[in-house]
């Protein structure tokens, strides 16, 4: 006997095939709503634009998630939209996109990304976890990452970003650190380099402590980097590392270690 195909029934929470997510796209710029239309429908969401409020008003009832870019020019804004949305439907997630984390918001958006900065991968990734969130699903959002993240952005992908505690303790390592270290990134978060890399890093306890209470910047150009011992590709290399204090998610005295090549010619050894 031939089993019937499967069918997809969205007020089944059970369901084997996932529910189609419609998604608002709230944004004046006609370019901006094409191309973010165009990457979202790739990845199988259905996405429904709107150029204004009053556009995307009359689309509330038709949306599972919203996507509202905050400055909408014409003396617009996207958190109209949302606490209009938020009243109308409570349950509706919002993902407000701005130029900036400094203005408050109000509570009405369930996640902010900064434009300029967030990637595609950081708006597809909030979609997926909202998209549970809307199936009942708990969502768990690590702001920590998120933040020392923009830092190491900020700072450059080809550098060697670390972020720790007063402690040394490993809070976040970035692609290409974690990459020279030899380890995937979610190895170094809650470890200690003078434990866990004895043999292999530097002894940068005194260093980062240091760095952490007298909240003063350490610069060193050295042959050996971050290591003990240079790698056997790395003879002709000079580092600049640089150890700066910042002030932690949970506000503690914390610091970033980077590390980049200032220069790989043999002259680098005269």
């Amino acid at each position: 006997m031939v089993n019937p195909p499967e069918t997809r029934n969205d007020d089944n929470p059970m369901s084997l095939s996932p529910p189609h997510v419609r998604v608002l796209l709230l944004d004046d710029e006609p370019d901006n709503l094409f191309l973010r239309a165009t990457i979202l429908r790739q990845h199988g969401y259905e996405c429904i634009p709107a150029s204004t409020i009053e556009e995307a008003v009359e689309l509330f009832n038709n949306i599972d998630i919203a996507v509202l870019d905050y400055h909408l020019g014409a003396g617009q804004f996207g958190t109209e939209a949302a606490h209009m949305l938020r009243r109308t439907r409570p349950h509706v997630p919002i993902i407000i996109l701005s130029a900036t984390l400094e203005h408050f918001f109000g509570g009405a958006e369930d996640m902010h990304l900064l434009k300029g900065h967030s990637s595609i991968e950081d708006i597809l990734s909030a979609l997926s976890s909202l998209e549970a969130k809307r199936r009942g699903s708990p969502v768990v959002v690590d702001a920590r990452d998120f933040f020392y993240s923009r830092i190491a952005m900020a700072i450059g992908s080809d550098v060697l970003v670390q972020i720790f505690d007063s402690r040394s303790t490993w809070l976040y390592c970035n692609d290409s650190a974690a990459e020279y270290l030899g380890q995937p990134r979610d190895w170094f978060p809650g470890r200690n380099p003078s434990i866990e890399m004895p043999t292999l890093m530097r002894d940068w306890n005194e260093i980062i402590q240091t760095v952490s209470h007298t909240r003063e910047t350490y610069i060193d150009r050295t042959h050996r980097g971050l290591l003990n011992i240079p790698k056997p590709d790395e003879q002709n290399i000079t580092w600049s590392v640089l150890a700066f204090p910042i002030t932690l998610h949970d506000d503690r005295s914390g610091v970033v270690l980077t590390a980049r090549i200032l220069d790989r010619s043999p002259a680098a050894f005269a």
